[in-house]
């Protein structure tokens, strides 16, 4: 591929099916639908079990992102859209999910998929997306008690993440293990608009910065933004995150560091699909709603 054309942003994309349910029919199945800025995540439950999931690329279309992500999830089950008994969609492109019961906000279904995740024990949820954070306050049942969102600004999102990738030619997923390649943490960038914070981070460069320092500089500053969001819904242990810039130790370490905290670990699940898993566990409650009503 040519150097020049290469898209250093384009995160791997992935799906997965659960090896270990073979026999579900019969079973109550239900599905989640989490349409994001960037990306789109379905999830298919089995019996409440994780059956089945996709995470991929948002286009410029929802429903079509819709589709296009529920038929990866299905791919090779033997599943149709028919099986799926109740299906909730979620995020930004919520309601234009074509195939959705019911559309319900991200912030309900992060806060029960990282219920699910990490466990009971959650209290603070750090949803990292791809044109917002949010810091989330939830009961030992994953029901919102508080939450706080910045959305004003893309440079603490992964949308910012993906233009520092491409501006330094650093592949998306090497940005938190090169970031901690610098002999001492240099000071964090100080633009909050991306667009300035490009035009600082190609400064330093000419200055004679390494990329390793200018990614350690703009994972620190990314960190020190959400901490003061966590800081205003006044954080609460445990804490977990979830989105895609979870997968990003660069960002996450300094986090933990500058909060005195550390983050749970997903025990296995993508941290991606947390939006898309809560949407799914919550139809299961909607679908008994409409069994009781005799739907």
């Amino acid at each position: 591929m040519n150097e020049e054309r290469k898209e250093y942003w384009r995160w791997a994309e992935s799906r997965w099916t659960n090896p270990e349910i073979s026999d579900w029919q019969g079973r109550t199945i239900t599905a989640g639908v989490d349409i994001g800025s960037t990306s789109t995540q379905a999830v298919i439950l089995v019996d409440g079990e994780l059956f089945a999931y996709s995470n991929m690329r948002t286009g410029s279309d929802s429903p079509e992102s819709a589709n296009h992500a529920m038929a990866w999830a299905l791919e090779g089950t033997g599943m149709t859209l028919d099986d799926l008994q109740y299906t909730i969609g979620t995020g930004y492109g919520r309601v234009n999910v074509p195939f959705a019961d019911k559309c319900i906000t991200e912030i309900t279904c992060h806060a029960r998929g990282a219920n699910r995740i990490y466990g009971p024990s959650v209290r603070t949820i750090l949803d990292m997306g791809g044109q917002d954070c949010k810091a989330i306050h939830c009961d030992e049942r994953g029901r919102v008690t508080s939450f706080m969102m910045n959305d004003k600004c893309a440079a603490g999102t992964g949308r910012g993440m993906e233009a520092i990738a491409n501006l330094l030619g650093v592949d998306i997923g090497e940005i938190g293990d090169r970031s901690f390649q610098v002999e001492e943490e240099p000071k964090p960038v100080s633009s909050m608009c991306v667009v300035f914070a490009k035009a600082e981070v190609a400064a330093l460069m000419r200055s004679g910065w390494s990329k390793e320092m200018v990614l350690a500089a703009y994972c620190r500053a990314m960190a020190i933004r959400v901490c003061k969001l966590l800081t205003r819904n006044k954080m609460e242990p445990d804490f977990a995150i979830t989105g895609g810039i979870a997968k990003n130790k660069g960002v996450v370490k300094r986090i933990e560091e500058i909060m005195g905290v550390t983050a749970l670990e997903p025990q296995g699940y993508d941290t991606q699909i947390a939006g898309a898993l809560g949407a799914a566990i919550i139809a299961i409650d909607m679908l008994k709603k409409k069994r009781a009503r005799g739907g």
